[in-house]
């Protein structure tokens, strides 16, 4: 499959409702809306194609790097290639997908951890917290617990909002992972009170942070 072909029958998938859904969480470049479901439709027939991926995300089109993501070869991408497909998104949710279907199982992963960390452009910092996020909850030996809740304290309110969301994360991680930690976790959350009426639905779990921690520990036992 060619290049103008995926985007005509990405073109053709599209919905004026979806593109509202995207705009609304955040999108602002070239976008179709096509539905995530038939996106990963369309990836299923297609397969792994890493140059065609590489090819139909530097068209720019959202819902063309939802499905470059989906099809590209993750340990055929250098750190460095990475590093600019991240730095050149603006959507949250692509970012997400980057992180969930190619970053997160990387070998290198801890290197970008540490070098997102750092970063002065909002989504690869927000990698740095996502990843950040999973080493707490997953492999946290290593990790200045006490260091990072200090700077989470103090830089979560000023971050973008891009950043604030994995931060907020992180802290959360931390509370329900980490019992020694966990009072001051929830004071954190509690003082800062980021997300306190975030709105969600029916039987999903708030993102503040003390109903958050509060509630997987619960489900844990």
């Amino acid at each position: 499959m060619t290049v103008n072909e995926v985007m005509t029958r990405l073109e053709a998938m599209g919905s004026e409702r979806m593109r509202l859904q995207n705009t609304k969480r955040g999108a602002h470049g070239q976008q179709f809306g096509v539905k995530r479901g038939d996106v990963r439709t369309l990836a299923n027939k297609i397969k792994t194609d890493h140059e065609l991926a590489r090819a139909v995300w530097a068209t720019g089109n959202i819902d063309a790097r939802f499905l470059a993501v989906l099809i590209i070869d993750p340990k055929r991408l250098s750190i460095e290639e990475l590093d600019s497909m991240v730095r050149s998104e603006r959507f949250a949710d692509v970012i997400d997908w980057l992180y969930a279907y190619v970053i997160k199982e990387r070998a290198d992963k801890e290197q970008l951890r540490e070098q997102w960390l750092i970063a002065d452009d909002p989504m690869a910092a927000r990698l740095g917290w996502s990843l950040t996020s999973g080493r707490v909850a997953r492999n946290p030996e290593g990790l200045d617990l006490p260091g990072m809740l200090d700077h989470l304290e103090a830089e979560m309110p000023l971050a973008a909002p891009e950043i604030q969301w994995t931060m907020n994360s992180t802290l959360a991680q931390i509370g329900i992972h980490q019992p020694v930690y966990r009072e001051r976790a929830l004071a954190i959350g509690e003082r800062l009170g980021i997300y306190r009426d975030y709105p969600v639905s029916k039987g999903c779990t708030s993102p503040f942070a003390p109903i958050w921690i509060n509630e997987m520990v619960k489900r844990q036992g």
